[in-house]
């Protein structure tokens, strides 16, 4: 899929590639190189798409089905009904972004939640994609059950990586998520 996507972007990219002009318009004329097989594409030649109906979307990555994340919640002041945070919304800004920044240079996230999470530690859920059967019973809850931002952020990760679901009211209302993908 990734070859893919790669290659689809590279012939966009080549049908908007110029490289002289045409003389009695002193307007860019493009090159277009077609070729039919895109293993023999150089950089700058376009492959034709495939236009048969059995062909895979020409859309960005999909998302997985199901996911499993950790996270560790930064609210503040008022975010977190019956939870009493005093920082205000600036100061878990600036601790959200740094302590992800700790994280992305090999921080230990377990520690950093453990120290810093306004939500019960160890902050790990599993969410069903949209269209995919969520199961509570094997707390498997569904993506739309939970704050947009946290799906929005956790979905498009791949395993190992972090993310970070900004303070939104409509879309992160408890304060700032940072997110890992675990599975």
């Amino acid at each position: 899929m990734k070859r893919n996507t790669f290659l689809l972007c590279a012939a966009a990219l080549s049908l908007f590639h110029t490289v002289g002009c045409d003389s009695s318009t002193n307007k860019p004329t493009p090159t277009i190189t077609t070729k039919s097989d895109p293993a023999e594409a150089k950089p700058g030649e376009s492959v034709p798409a495939k236009s048969d109906a059995s062909s895979e979307p020409k859309t960005a990555k999909a998302e997985p089905d199901y996911i499993t994340v950790q996270h560790c919640l930064i609210g503040f002041k008022g975010s977190l009904p019956g939870k009493p945070v005093t920082r205000t919304k600036e100061e878990a800004k600036e601790l959200a972004t740094k302590l992800l920044a700790e994280l992305k240079a090999g921080a230990d996230f377990d520690e950093i939640i453990r120290k810093n999470t306004d939500d019960s530690p160890p902050g790990i859920y599993k969410m069903a994609n949209r269209g995919k059967k969520a199961d509570i019973t094997q707390e498997v809850y569904p993506r739309e059950g939970m704050v947009p931002a946290f799906g929005d952020t956790g979905f498009p990760l791949e395993v190992g990586e972090f993310g970070l679901a900004e303070f939104d009211a409509e879309k992160s209302p408890f304060g700032w998520h940072i997110v890992k993908r675990t599975k």
